[in-house]
């Protein structure tokens, strides 16, 4: 029996792998799917507005146990590979979420625009801008110090970028610097210093703080889409809407990606810093998202604030997915064809030196 369980499970793993859709996306979807159905009401609704506001605190102060001040140190360093791709994250995405506006409300309805505003404004992701660097061979180092400078400014940057360019959406209100001081940056802070203790322990249990962390988001998903289905979210969504909203967020990620690639070539970075800036500069953190949007904006537009940003979730993972195979297969073909240049010289015939005849 327990054999066939495992199988089952093994089997399970293989599909999922397989997948074209990320099955942490599926079970997001799920969550806003059930909180559609069966959304949390009354007490209820209090109780989880609570549950929710305790786990962001969590969520930050897992962010800063495990994030290492160190990496993104160090990676001052190397000040224009971070620079680029700092400018790219909180700069270039930014300025192209503004640029979009003139597609309000022809292409994008203003319901929806605010969160694709908002996802511009959010830091790099750490593990997906490190995994694709690795696979497609890039510079591993900078993307780790780039992608953790990026988090750790991201607490401070991304607010003031929505207080400065949202206004009266969201940001920076007296309730929203009190919720960005006890919910993200006292945990963080906090997180930072309690890493001198338990630092190896969530080293040596990641799939436990893997566990709280999707969890956590899980249920931030369900209170937002709930408490948006109560106050009539879906009156504002339909299906051309949100064909519309994935279709401006690959034009996002494809004039990011086209951007990071131009600059990184003609600035002369090689080819190991153009994979990591172009990675670490196009990506958006759901894990930091959904918390921030949860804490500056106000409850009636969480709901609809979080689906673009879902989308453009997927959409970076399949995109970069592929690119990074692409780059990976370039450095194959390009060491290939240098070891049979080399081999070629080493069987070349060696010219005997002319001697004249006597």
């Amino acid at each position: 029996m327990r054999r066939r369980l495992s199988a089952r499970r093994m089997l399970v793993r293989r599909v999922l792998a397989r997948a074209p859709v990320d099955p942490y996306l599926l079970a997001i979807v799920s969550m806003a799917v059930l909180a559609s159905v069966v959304p949390c009401r009354g007490n209820a609704a209090v109780g989880f507005d609570h549950a929710t506001t305790v786990v962001i605190g969590l969520l930050f102060f897992l962010y800063g146990a495990r994030l290492s001040p160190q990496a993104a140190w160090e990676g001052l360093s190397h000040w224009r590979l971070q620079g680029l791709i700092l400018a790219s994250a909180f700069g270039v995405f930014p300025l192209l979420g503004l640029a979009a506006h003139v597609l309000v409300p022809r292409v994008l309805p203003p319901a929806l625009y605010p969160g694709v505003l908002f996802l511009t404004m959010l830091p790099s992701t750490v593990q997906s801008s490190i995994a694709f660097t690795s696979i497609a061979r890039g510079n591993i180092a900078g993307a780790v110090c780039a992608a953790s400078a990026s988090s750790l400014i991201g607490i401070v940057a991304t607010p003031l970028l929505v207080g400065l360019l949202m206004g009266a959406q969201g940001g920076i209100s007296l309730h929203s610097i009190e919720g960005i001081l006890l919910q993200l940056l006292a945990p963080f802070l906090a997180g930072q210093i309690a890493r001198l203790w338990i630092g190896g322990w969530l080293g040596r249990h990641k799939w436990l703080t893997g566990l709280v962390d999707r969890g956590s988001i899980l249920l931030i998903v369900y209170t937002a889409f709930s408490e948006g289905v109560v106050d009539g979210i879906w009156q504002h969504v339909d299906t051309r809407s949100l064909a519309s909203v994935m279709l401006v967020n690959i034009i996002l990620l494809g004039l990011v990606l086209t951007t990071t690639t131009v600059l990184s070539r003609s600035l002369g970075f090689s080819r190991e810093d153009e994979i990591a800036i172009v990675f670490c500069g196009s990506k958006k953190s759901l894990a930091s998202g959904i918390p921030m949007i949860n804490v500056l904006f106000p409850a009636p537009m969480v709901g609809l604030m979080v689906v673009p940003l879902i989308f453009f979730h997927q959409i970076q993972l399949m995109v970069c997915a592929m690119l990074a195979r692409r780059y990976a297969r370039r450095v194959e073909l390009s060491s290939i064809r240098s070891v049979g240049c080399s081999a070629a010289r080493e069987t070349m015939p060696v010219a005997k030196e002319f001697e004249p005849t006597p």
